[in-house]
């Protein structure tokens, strides 16, 4: 943790490209679960909510590490927090693929949930901010989320094509060496010691109690579930639903041209565009939160995401339009995280901005966990994933209103502006 009154004036700084591999390398295993989906369920014979929950276990861990992780971060070390994260990611990974039944994989996504936490935004963000100058502040964190945008642009394709040469059980054990392969990257990382407590009214325990009582804290973590519900729904289940749903691949087409023959090629490419399109989402997030309202941004992109999944569902399901949203809804993505990180930095401080990001995140996993376990219930139900997204289209609208009485000022600002009695 920066503890030096004097920051890098630079925007691209060795913290930020080291955090932003970190990410990369993190994001790009978490984006590519769903295209085991299919290979698992079918090796054991499976229902599809067996994997489902499993995903969505591993969401839901995540959502829980991501607080306890920050917190390591804050009070032990930023680079003792990644390792120990990588480590339990690649270590997850590894004895999942000797794991055979269900309720192994299940428990077994609890350490990976942890591991994602322990490399992911919440240590990464609280990292990059405090280590920017805050007239770049915003900015590096919509680059360092478009870091994690970039995984997803790479680990599907990348992740489908050892899948078409080997075992699932071998590609687990190839993306554990690649998670680990990230720790090599932390020399970089030189935000390493926490900064003393020199006031009572400054410890972890008395912001955080502030915080949860704050109106303001508990808009932003309401509204952040919409965001889990729909990144890990489509992310879980968007292959699955393609290969099902959609029409064959027509020869001479234009997704053809793309090199896309098939429709499990067609998920996979799928998700990678969502990544590829929310690089340039996340960038123009980062640099619009310098400039204008944090709070009036996210109701804007949680309404835009609305009105595009309900487009999508309500339209015939081909592969241009599969193309499409993947697009559309990339250029939304992750543009909430450094947005919601920002806006959580500007009201709460910089101290444990990565703590109150976790327990903020920790409803974008709760919203995650319900989007992957509730799309393979309603699948093995109905055999159909409507009802999901239509949930996904309701909790996108409530997001989009629950951001507009938030209170952008700093909480010391507020606390002043009170008249004494």
């Amino acid at each position: 943790m920066n503890t030096s009154n004097t920051l890098d004036s630079r925007l691209f700084t060795p913290v930020l490209i080291a955090g932003s591999i970190i990410l990369l390398l993190g994001f790009s295993i978490r984006a590519s679960f769903g295209l085991f989906q299919i290979p698992i369920a079918n090796d054991f014979n499976w229902l599809r909510a067996d994997f489902s929950l499993a995903i969505a276990i591993q969401n839901l861990a995540w959502g829980f590490g991501q607080p306890l992780f920050s917190a390591l971060a804050e009070k032990f070390g930023d680079r003792r927090a990644i390792v120990l994260g990588a480590i339990c990611y690649a270590a997850g990974l590894a004895i999942s693929s000797f794991a055979i039944t269900p309720g192994q994989h299940q428990l077994l996504e609890i350490i990976v949930g942890f591991g994602i936490a322990g490399t992911g935004f919440g240590v990464i963000l609280a990292i990059v901010g405090r280590a920017t100058a805050e007239k770049h502040r915003s900015m590096a964190l919509g680059i360092a989320t478009a870091a994690g945008s970039a995984g997803q642009v790479v680990g599907p394709p990348l992740t489908q094509a050892l899948l078409n040469h080997f075992p699932w059980q071998d590609v687990f054990m190839i993306l554990a060496a690649i998670i680990l392969f990230s720790i090599a990257f932390l020399p970089f990382i030189k935000a390493d010691k926490p900064a003393p407590v020199t006031n009572k009214s400054e410890s972890l325990g008395s912001v955080v109690k502030s915080a949860i009582k704050d109106k303001n804290f508990i808009f932003i973590f309401i509204g952040f579930f919409s965001c889990g519900y729909q990144l890990a729904f489509i992310t879980a289940h968007f292959p699955a639903f393609i290969t099902e749903v959609c029409s064959t691949i027509t020869p001479g087409s234009f997704v053809e041209s793309l090199g896309i023959s098939s429709t499990p090629a067609l998920g996979a490419a799928a998700i990678a565009f969502v990544g590829f399109a929310n690089i340039g989402g996340t960038i123009l997030a980062g640099w619009l939160g310098a400039r204008h309202s944090r709070k009036y941004l996210l109701a804007t992109i949680y309404a835009l995401r609305t009105v595009v999944a309900a487009a999508f569902i309500m339209s015939p399901i081909t592969p241009e339009s599969v193309l499409i949203f993947s697009v559309l809804m990339g250029g939304l993505w992750l543009a909430t995280v450094p947005l919601t990180s920002g806006l959580i930095a500007q009201i709460y401080g910089l101290r444990y901005m990565g703590t109150l990001y976790g327990i903020v995140f920790f409803s974008h996993q709760l919203g995650g966990f319900v989007g992957v376990w509730l799309g393979g219930e309603m699948y093995d139900l109905y055999g159909s994933y409507d009802l999901v997204w239509w949930v996904g289209v309701g909790v996108g609208a409530l997001s989009a209103i629950i951001h507009l009485p938030v209170d952008e000022r700093p909480v010391q600002q507020r606390v002043q502006a009170v008249p004494c009695a």
